[in-house]
């Protein structure tokens, strides 16, 4: 069993994490680079329809509509594959009820769609913090989701279902940190490159 990174990593091992994102990003198909870049804007459209009742028409609305949508798929996505994930928060706004989760989960996303600001609700600097705003902002230049297939493509090791110890917001941060400095190396935005090598470990892994 691969044993948890440590929450801090020196200038060797955050070159390596570096490498090993730009090796993923530099080998992905074309395919896969589309797929990626496409992302992020996709699922805000998403967002937008799922939640689209909450539009009155105006650029508020419109605003509202897609916060709220960004952020109840970012409050049930903990463990749960990308289709489960919007089929769920779909759900959700069709019965003006979260279910198909835990109880945090669903009672976060049911306090976003009361009217609750999802950057409030959403524990900071976590994953599905960083995952609404990156849904709702697409051309957020800090913003990156750490999950563990991103984890797992930095560290160059596959965990399978060992956890890997990214509620430390420390570890958390630390594979971050890579993802921006090989975003930057690249020219990408770091949610760019995520989702480039995220589509790609994906595919590698069905």
């Amino acid at each position: 069993m691969a044993e948890l990174i440590p929450t801090t990593a020196d200038n060797a091992t955050h070159a390596r994490y570096v490498d090993n994102i730009k090796s993923a990003f530099g080998v992905a198909s074309a395919e896969h680079l589309a797929a990626g870049r496409r992302w992020y804007p996709t699922a805000r459209q998403l967002a937008y329809v799922m939640a689209s009742g909450m539009d009155d028409g105006t650029p508020e609305g419109f605003d509202r509509a897609v916060r709220a949508g960004s952020g109840v798929i970012a409050a049930l996505s903990p463990q749960k594959a990308w289709t489960t994930n919007v089929a769920m928060a779909s759900k959700a706004f069709q019965t003006g009820e979260a279910r198909g989760h835990v109880t945090d989960a669903c009672d976060k996303a049911e306090r976003i769609m009361n009217g609750e600001d999802p950057l409030a609700v959403l524990p900071d600097e976590s994953k599905t913090w960083n995952f609404f705003r990156c849904i709702v902002d697409p051309t957020d230049a800090d913003a990156v989701v750490i999950d563990r297939h991103a984890h797992d493509v930095a560290v160059g090791t596959v965990y399978g279902g060992t956890d890997r110890g990214l509620s430390n917001k420390r570890r958390y941060a630390t594979v971050a940190h890579a993802y921006r400095e090989a975003a930057r190396q690249l020219g990408e935005l770091p949610q760019t490159v995520q989702a480039v090598v995220w589509v790609a470990h994906i595919e590698r892994d069905r």
